[in-house]
């Protein structure tokens, strides 16, 4: 599979890419703008939006617009108008303790973790669950940085990235009541392929993990095993989201954090927006139903 790097947004940390198909168009973040990009591959125009608040994830809301997790809390996203409305902020009492990745659940419910912002390797992230009417509730804890989150096609396992501690971990999810169960570890990552970052699952219930400072992004089956590896021109590889009318294209975001001067010189695509034609049918992400 080749890789096509299609938007040069050269983003400090790209995140959290969704296919939206009613506009055939991919859209993604920019922690370090903060900023929310548009590419339409029909035309290949490419918009962006600066934020007023630090986002870190991005998800779509079935009343229209977005939902938003950011440094200091959840919050709507009016695009038209690019107002942001504050939710909530259950970690507000925490100044180290932050919001990071998100995904919406079968239900339309907004999952997302945290992470410790001043110690990374602190085992203070948490996994939370924003509902509908806007009730939030801690599900788990114990996280070095709560990362990618994603749901089997049925729904009933839940994926969740421990990212500083290289390791995606499963949970039995009790869709009606929102709850998981059974922790376990579903893969451990080794140091020489980087840290597990976001992550999806396709239609055929294969995870795919991209992997910062890993320069690349896995597939694994349900069972744990690489099914395949794609290498990317940069480092740190952080998200993925599956697109096109069939659904069989991979965007990928990048990320040129943390490089020194001399990687960002010998990574000049690192930041930028890829994507791959695969052999693989993705699935589009659900909207919060609040």
């Amino acid at each position: 599979m080749s890789v096509e790097n299609v938007v040069p947004s050269q983003d400090l940390a790209g995140e959290t890419p969704i296919w939206i198909p009613e506009e055939q168009a991919v859209y993604w973040i920019d922690m370090g703008g903060p900023r929310i990009h548009r590419y339409d591959p029909a035309t290949g125009d490419a918009n962006e939006w600066k934020l007023d608040v630090p986002i870190t994830a991005l998800a779509r809301r079935s009343k229209g617009q977005w939902i938003l997790a950011t440094k200091t809390g959840l919050y709507f996203w009016d695009q038209e108008e690019n107002k942001t409305e504050f939710i909530v902020d259950p970690e507000a009492g925490n100044a180290d303790v932050r919001f990071n990745d998100g995904s919406i659940d079968p239900r339309g419910r907004f999952l997302i973790g945290t992470l410790n912002d001043q110690d990374l390797n602190a085992p203070d992230g948490s996994l939370y669950r924003l509902d509908p009417d806007l009730g939030i509730h801690k599900l788990d804890t114990g996280y070095a940085v709560a990362n990618g989150i994603g749901f089997s096609p049925d729904g009933g396992t839940l994926y969740l990235t421990d990212m500083f501690n290289s390791r995606i971990l499963a949970y039995d999810y009790d869709l009606e009541a929102g709850a998981v169960s059974g922790r376990r570890v579903f893969v451990d990552v080794p140091e020489d392929a980087g840290w597990p970052d976001g992550l999806i699952v396709d239609q055929e219930g294969f995870i795919w993990s991209a992997h910062w400072n890993g320069w690349r992004v896995t597939r694994y089956d349900p069972d744990g095993k690489i099914e395949r590896e794609v290498k990317l021109p940069a480092a740190n590889v952080t998200c993925m989201a599956f697109g096109g009318r069939d659904l069989n294209v991979l965007y990928i975001t990048t990320a040129w954090f943390l490089l020194s001067d001399e990687d960002r010189a010998a990574q000049s695509q690192a930041g930028d927006l890829f994507r791959i034609e695969t052999d693989v049918t993705g699935r589009l992400e659900p909207e919060f139903a609040g």
